[in-house]
């Protein structure tokens, strides 16, 4: 049986998985665009650092988000000095989802502003558009299709995000318990059943937010 304290995992996943992708939708566009201007000698190392947390471990994320949220690291120091902290709370929860998302979002965005024609940016910009008008107005519109399955997968990445938000947030049942932690704790458990019920929750989101990012480009296409 699934009461209605038992479906609080879900909302912290959605509300984690959708405050994660709005600040990797901004950070994502910004960081390509800026990669995608950018041509100086640190490019390459940049860019495999953008791309870094896709590859690795996530429970080697979550331990270089202890070190640095922790007590004793750059942010964390600052932050226990202040009196708060962001270990084991919903907050850390939205960190971890981002890092491991970044990526995602990062690379279809850069993608996308690399299949765009210069001439047409040029063409705002002689005609006495701004950089800011240009971007939004010209490159974002025509790199929308890349943007927005970048942002999909960003979601789906974030709604499934387990092993850095563990070791940053931790299993604390109606404050950090996301889906992927409820699902573990309920094998480790012997609780088959409400495992196969968060499995087959996260299975639906994630495929219907897929199913939804395919008619939209499906429909797109036949404008």
């Amino acid at each position: 049986m699934i009461s209605g304290q038992d479906f609080m995992p879900l909302w912290i996943s959605l509300k984690t998985a959708l405050t994660a992708t709005f600040i990797t939708f901004f950070l994502g566009i910004a960081a390509a665009r800026w990669m995608f201007k950018y041509q100086g000698k640190f490019k390459t190392l940049l860019d495999g650092l953008f791309i870094l947390p896709l590859v690795l471990p996530p429970t080697v994320v979550g331990f270089c988000l202890l070190l640095i949220f922790g007590k004793n690291g750059p942010i964390g120091s600052l932050l226990h000095a202040m009196g708060t902290t962001i270990i084991f709370s919903w907050t850390a929860t939205v960190v971890a989802a981002t890092v491991v998302a970044f990526p995602l979002m990062y690379q279809a965005a850069r993608a996308a502003f690399e299949q765009i024609e210069p001439n047409l940016e040029d063409a705002a910009r002689t005609l006495g558009a701004t950089e800011w008008t240009v971007f939004w107005k010209i490159t974002v519109p025509l790199a929308w299709p890349g943007i927005a399955a970048g942002t999909v997968l960003a979601f789906a990445r974030s709604l499934g995000e387990f092993g850095a938000t563990l070791m940053l947030a931790g299993n604390i049942p109606g404050k950090t318990q996301t889906i992927p932690i409820a699902i573990y704790f309920a094998v480790e458990g012997g609780q088959s059943e409400k495992a196969m019920f968060w499995v087959f929750i996260v299975m639906v989101i994630s495929f219907t937010s897929l199913y939804l990012l395919n008619l939209w480009k499906k429909t797109g296409n036949k404008k």
